[in-house]
């Protein structure tokens, strides 16, 4: 693979008619997670400190980019068409500043450009291209990083990934880092930007491993539940060192949710109400801010079953996951916590293209209640279903959980977990969670 940097291009004209596009709630799906530790692509990506998202978003049948801000009085998009319609596969991701990034792909070159409003246009400015020759290397743009000054890209070729920096570099994209193996996954560790957590399959085995940017790249393992497992890392509060993890290890061969603390000596739990039968369960988002409290956190998470999609929210002090009814048009997989514990899940819908719908913890008992908001004050939304997810203690830690969150119509629950998996290597230690 190789880079080259792109001199800066002016704005793109406007549309031959002179109007911005209309929007409509159609948004591009890269499919759902399964066992294979894949999570779903979300609909809208969001600054990690909440300020902007961007999405893919359409118009009459052809896509195009959109910001919207999230850090003032109401929500607003702004519309980022460039002189042609974009490929439903194109990615963006906003930056600190306000501005968009855009992954495009042509002739095995990844191009990477940086979007922004200009008066009635588009002002693109062009910061280079990776190339990826043949179709065995699969490059994509990596979550959001701490502090969104930058943007990183991760390449997964035949035997090895690359970790690259697409914005932010002073000379276009830069080759920051070769792993061994195939990675996918990406989750950031500490506030840096300097730890990214990568899942990485390896001898037939998918591991979690750290690796640091600071120190060119080097690797080391992060998860190692057991020898036979494959041990995936989902999400990460870096304030408290909770991890959500994926791993086969107490049911060989099919994955569960567990979760446990960076640098901890107590063993990973598999908490029985994480399993909702004949669905799939993806955490999303993480509340920050509670330091040295992992198990008060609470976790927003993606449930996809046969009979439709909804949002459930779990905290690990808790023994039961609360349903939730998400509101109409929710770009699903999307959301953010406030450190208040408030979740925030952005919607678009043909009356409100651009609204997020609140929904605030209660004192005590942890329960949520929402209402939503957007343009124009659209109405109160939201609700709760479910079981309240705060009154129980901790997790057994024998027994891996309480009673089962079921899904609806659905059957009875599998047999619970006799003793959790121990966590055998977290060589990180304090290193990240400081």
């Amino acid at each position: 693979m190789t880079a080259c940097a792109i001199e800066p291009a002016a704005a793109n004209d406007d549309n031959e008619d002179g109007q911005t596009p209309r929007r409509e709630c159609a948004i591009a799906e890269n499919g759902n997670g399964n066992g294979n530790g894949k999570t779903p692509r979300s609909e809208c990506v969001i600054t990690v400190d909440g300020s902007y998202a961007a999405r893919l978003a359409q118009d009459g049948g052809s896509w195009f980019p959109e910001r919207w801000t999230l850090d003032g009085p109401e929500p607003y998009a702004v519309p980022l068409p460039g002189n042609q319609p974009e490929e439903p596969g194109t990615e963006v991701q906003p930056m600190g500043d306000g501005r968009v990034l855009i992954r495009r792909f042509a002739d095995g070159r990844h191009t990477f450009s940086l979007l922004y409003p200009s008066g009635p246009a588009t002002g693109e400015l062009l910061l280079g291209a990776v190339e990826c020759p043949g179709d065995e290397t699969i490059l994509r743009l990596l979550p959001p990083a701490p502090g969104s000054e930058k943007a990183y890209a991760l390449a997964v070729g035949p035997r090895s990934s690359a970790v690259w920096l697409v914005a932010g570099g002073a000379f276009g994209p830069e080759h920051l880092a070769e792993i061994p193996g195939r990675c996918s996954g990406g989750v950031w560790l500490d506030r840096t930007g300097r730890m990214l957590a990568l899942d990485r399959e390896l001898g037939g085995r998918t591991k979690a491993v750290v690796v640091d940017l600071g120190r060119g790249g080097e690797v080391s393992p992060l998860l190692q539940i057991a020898d036979g497992s494959d041990d995936r890392l989902l999400l990460a509060d870096p304030d408290s060192g909770l991890l959500l993890i994926s791993s086969d290890a107490p049911s060989p061969g099919r994955a569960r949710l567990g979760w446990g603390v960076l640098g901890s000596t107590f063993p990973v739990r598999f908490p029985e109400c994480l399993r909702v039968p004949d669905c799939a369960v993806t955490p999303f988002a993480i509340q920050p801010g509670q330091v040295l409290t992992p198990e008060c956190c609470g976790v927003a998470l993606r449930i996809d079953g046969p009979m439709g999609g909804w949002v459930g929210v779990w905290r690990p002090a808790a023994r039961q996951v609360q349903h939730l009814q998400g509101p109409e048009g929710w770009l699903a997989g999307s959301g953010l916590w406030t450190e208040a514990g408030e979740l925030l899940l952005p919607y678009a819908t043909a009356d409100a293209p651009c609204g997020v719908a609140r929904w605030a913890a209660a004192p005590r008992s942890g329960a949520l209640t929402g209402e939503a908001e957007g343009p124009g004050g659209t109405g109160g939304t939201g609700g709760t279903g479910g079981t309240g997810a705060g009154d129980a203690g901790p997790e057994d830690p024998q027994g891996g959980g309480g009673t089962a969150a079921r899904s609806p119509e659905s059957g009875p629950p599998e047999p619970v977990v006799a003793r959790p998996v121990p966590l055998q290597q977290a060589p990180l230690g304090n290193l990240v969670t400081k």
